[in-house]
């Protein structure tokens, strides 16, 4: 029988399908966690008490080795494909059992009962089961605590079974490699393993909270969202690298969340009670309230090199990995919304960072727009970022989050216009990406640029701001920013070359409308011709 550390009244494993040998320990709160943590050899801590953890040799999520159970009940709502790729429900039944007997064979197993959602007419009631401690120092940070008195009487309607060292075997449990993350809707559970890497736990909730809120009418949102004194919420979505979580840690705003929300006919809520911000070359002079979170107790950093002399984080080390990351409560930002949640949103932003260095640096969409933009989900790898990257690469994901989705992707972006109908909100396009040319000639956009920009639509500055329609994408550009040159505004102005200039913009609007092709068929006519043009 195994011992149980603080546990509730009634609280056991049966129901997960596991008969531990071991101890279990029960909701401890992160002194706790990061304590045992130490002891086992999971990390270390650095100068100013975070602990630190490397997840060699995955230093990032490995979306080829997610699965999900293909079975009668999500058949016909899951967008099969190179996303969602299917695992047999036998497969599963397997790979289930082993990891049941490998966690029960453990030592130690450590329990972090939490919800995912701040709104509760939505949430999911979610109990994680590990037998690594940091790990679940980790989900404690990322997803909302219960208050203590609620634990007594939790009762979990979904199951994270974690085993980061066990390797499946692909012959017999159907997978790709040794990693597996699998995820079965119908029995509300996913299995998560042969990883290390912390994000997985958070992404794999992510994308079960992508199924089930279509199902009930939310729109489940990749971005972050803040509010202002005045009660204005604002949306900001964009891929890795675009400014979602530095432009949402507004010191003139409070943050409801920095990356995962649901979107309700009751307002915006926050699916997380944490913040998991890529951390290389933070500065407390960039990002001061980011880096301030570094220097606290109760933060996990992973994968970043610390001095070894003085445990300082050597934020500009990306030996390790580029990718480094620090997770910590909502609550370690000061200017938080403690609640979650928010109103319809006023604004919503969507962030590229255009390596091509011709998509102006502020726009407003219409509605059509909106969606066709939306779907594109466009950003540009930058030359040089990755192996055989010589030129900047378009980067197209749907929804800003194709990886995570599970409809169709034309589900999310009905929704969205829907929505944006119903509520009248306001839809900016911001490119944080290069002016003057496309990188490696040109430069990036000044931050105080695009902190401008984005303040200025915020305060409705830019609602009466007269507006020329860019040539090439349509899109309404304002004349006139306080704080901004105004040939900034116009990116062909920046460029010394005109001529190349022009054929850059036609070369990435040939690149938008060949990647909309796939949505074509299934979206409205307005929407198929709110896209850039090839000719000018």
């Amino acid at each position: 029988m195994a011992t149980q550390s603080t546990p509730a009244a009634g609280q056991g494993l049966d129901a997960q399908g596991l008969s531990p040998n071991g101890t279990v320990h029960w909701n401890l709160v992160a002194p706790q966690l990061i304590q045992r943590a130490i002891e086992r050899g999971e990390g270390t801590l650095a100068d100013m008490g975070p602990f630190c953890a490397v997840t060699t040799p995955h230093t990032g999520r490995s979306p080829k080795d997610k699965f999900i159970v293909r079975e009668p009940s999500a058949e016909h709502d899951v967008d099969w494909g190179k996303v969602n790729q299917p695992l047999a429900p036998a497969h599963f039944d397997t790979l289930l059992a082993d990891v049941r007997e490998y966690l029960d064979a453990r030592d130690e197993l450590f329990v972090q009962d939490l919800y995912c959602g701040a709104d509760p007419a939505y949430r999911l009631s979610v109990r994680y089961v590990s037998p690594n401690a940091w790990h679940m120092a980790f989900v404690r940070n990322m997803f909302i605590r219960p208050d203590l008195a609620h634990l007594a009487s939790f009762a979990p309607n979904f199951t994270v079974l974690h085993a980061p060292e066990f390797e499946a075997d692909p012959a017999r449990h159907g997978t790709r490699t040794g990693t597996f993350i699998v995820l079965n809707l119908a029995r509300r559970m996913i299995l998560i393993g042969g990883t290390r890497y912390a994000g997985e736990l958070k992404k794999a909730m992510f994308t079960v909270m992508n199924y089930y809120m279509p199902k009930t009418g939310v729109l489940s949102m990749h971005c972050s969202a803040n509010i202002g004194h005045g009660g204005d919420t604002a949306l900001f979505f964009g891929l890795s690298g675009t400014g979602k979580t530095t432009l949402s840690a507004d010191p003139h705003r409070d943050l409801i969340g920095d990356d995962e929300h649901g979107w309700s006919p009751e307002g915006v809520f926050n699916y997380e009670g944490g913040c998991y911000a890529k951390c290389i070359n933070l500065s407390a002079e960039g990002e001061p309230d980011i880096y301030a979170t570094t220097q606290m107790f109760g933060t996990i950093l992973e994968n970043v090199v610390l001095d070894p002399a003085t445990s300082k984080v050597k934020f500009e080390d990306q030996s390790i990995t580029e990718n480094t990351r620090a997770s910590y409560p909502l609550s370690y930002i000061r200017n938080h919304v403690p609640s979650g949640r928010g109103g319809h949103p006023k604004n919503v932003v969507f962030l590229c960072a255009d390596a091509f260095g011709v998509v102006p640096p502020v726009a407003r969409l219409t509605r059509e727009q909106a969606m066709y933009y939306f779907l594109s989900g466009y950003t540009a790898k930058v030359a040089g970022t990755e192996r055989g990257v010589t030129e900047p690469q378009a980067t197209f994901s749907a929804c800003f989050g194709a990886v995570f989705l599970v409809w169709h992707p034309t589900k999310y972006a009905e929704m969205l216009g829907e929505l944006l109908r119903t509520h009248d909100s306001t839809v900016w396009l911001v490119n944080t990406g290069w002016t003057g040319g496309p990188a490696g000639v040109g430069s990036r956009m000044k931050l105080g640029y695009t902190r401008a920009m984005v303040q200025a639509l915020l305060r409705g500055d830019l609602n009466t701001v007269p507006t020329e329609t860019d040539p090439v994408f349509g899109l309404h550009v304002p004349t006139a920013i306080p704080g901004v040159p105004s040939e900034v505004l116009r990116p062909r102005e920046t460029w010394k070359d005109k001529a190349a200039y022009d054929a850059q913009a036609r070369k990435l609007a040939g690149m938008f409308n060949e990647n909309f092709q796939q949505f074509a068929g299934k979206v409205e006519e307005a929407v198929r011709n709110a896209g850039p043009k090839t000719a000018n």
